[in-house]
């Protein structure tokens, strides 16, 4: 699954990348974020597709009745299976209407061996920011009348490379090719969606070892060198 992003372009290089002009003053710089603190991530929605605006990880349907059924719910819609999109209740209501590009730099996966779990950063090759394919719906929230933006990733099958980083789950998130981010938003039915629905190719990719660092356990994990390479690694490629 994906439930760790790197998200640390600065505003004006996602602007020039997206062709789209960020709402908020500047972009948030996540080296490495789970989803489970439902950070706020810049996002494009089909229906304001020339904005960037900034969304709370972890889908809440708008049927959600409370806040504290809310709460319990988005930590299971961070992810969204792209077979059944279009048929879980979670998602079926966004899944022809309101898609989104969430723009993150990379990802973070872990690779197991027996007990050990090892981290691996994972970006396109020329480094640059790009769009992972996402749904996206508002709750308000029945106490306040406070309106909740929410999104969650969509996942798909896993390319080889990631099949062998990801090796238990094997599945990668959608990732939208470049130019195609605007075809994707502008999908509404099911049969414009499926041929989207696919892994990314792994020669547009790359990966390398990190350290435990992101796990978070002995230390901030959002710094830069989280995403830096092992030493073991530096001189060699992954395969």
């Amino acid at each position: 699954m994906c439930y760790n992003l790197a998200a640390n372009k600065h505003k004006k290089v996602l602007e020039a990348a997206f062709d789209a002009t960020f709402e908020a003053p500047e972009a948030p710089l996540y080296y490495s974020v789970t989803g489970f603190v439902q950070p706020a991530l810049p996002v494009i929605l089909n229906t304001a597709p020339h904005s960037i605006k900034l969304f709370r990880w972890g889908l809440i349907p708008s049927w959600i009745k409370s806040e504290e059924e809310a709460v319990e719910f988005r930590t299971h819609t961070l992810n969204a299976r792209s077979e059944t999109i279009f048929s879980k209740p979670a998602f079926r209501g966004s899944a022809g209407t309101k898609k989104c590009c969430v723009l993150v730099n990379g990802f973070y996966e872990w690779q197991t061996n027996g007990k050990m779990k090892q981290p691996y950063f994972i970006q396109l090759h020329d480094e640059a920011p790009f769009a992972m394919g996402g749904l996206w719906n508002e709750w308000v929230n029945p106490a306040t009348g406070e309106i909740i933006p929410t999104f969650s990733i969509i996942t798909v099958p896993a390319n080889p490379m990631m099949a062998a980083i990801h090796n238990v789950k094997m599945r990668m998130p959608l990732i939208i090719p470049y130019g195609k981010e605007r075809n994707w938003l502008a999908a509404s039915e099911e049969s414009e969606t499926l041929p989207f629905l696919q892994p990314f190719p792994e020669n547009l990719m790359k990966a390398h070892k990190v350290s435990k660092l992101v796990n978070g356990r002995s230390g901030n994990p959002n710094v830069p060198e989280v995403q830096q390479p092992l030493q073991e690694e530096i001189q060699g490629a992954l395969f």
